[in-house]
């Protein structure tokens, strides 16, 4: 069986932005689910409804950053941005 890591590498017409947001929606559903916690329970925990959030979780419609920390907050996780001057990206 083919996982998200190996998969994503195939991956070359998606920005890697947009990468972003699909590695953290992944991440979050995939704990939704290890949590065994539905769609309907979380989308009414976070004030949104269940049709709303099954198409986030299949990507017909991108999520904001807003949206995501929505779901985060909804299963006890905060979402942090790092900013990182590129020299020290580069130097790694």
């Amino acid at each position: 069986m083919t996982t998200w890591k190996k998969f994503k590498k195939s991956i070359t017409s998606i920005p890697e932005d947009e990468m972003t947001i699909i590695d953290t929606l992944s991440y979050l559903q995939s704990e939704r689910i290890r949590r065994g916690i539905s769609q309907k329970y979380l989308a009414e925990k976070i004030g949104m409804k269940q049709p709303q959030l099954a198409k986030i979780e299949r990507m017909e419609s991108v999520p904001s950053l807003t949206t995501l920390n929505r779901y985060a907050h909804g299963l006890g996780l905060e979402i942090r941005m790092q900013i990182i001057p590129e020299s020290k990206l580069t130097s790694n």
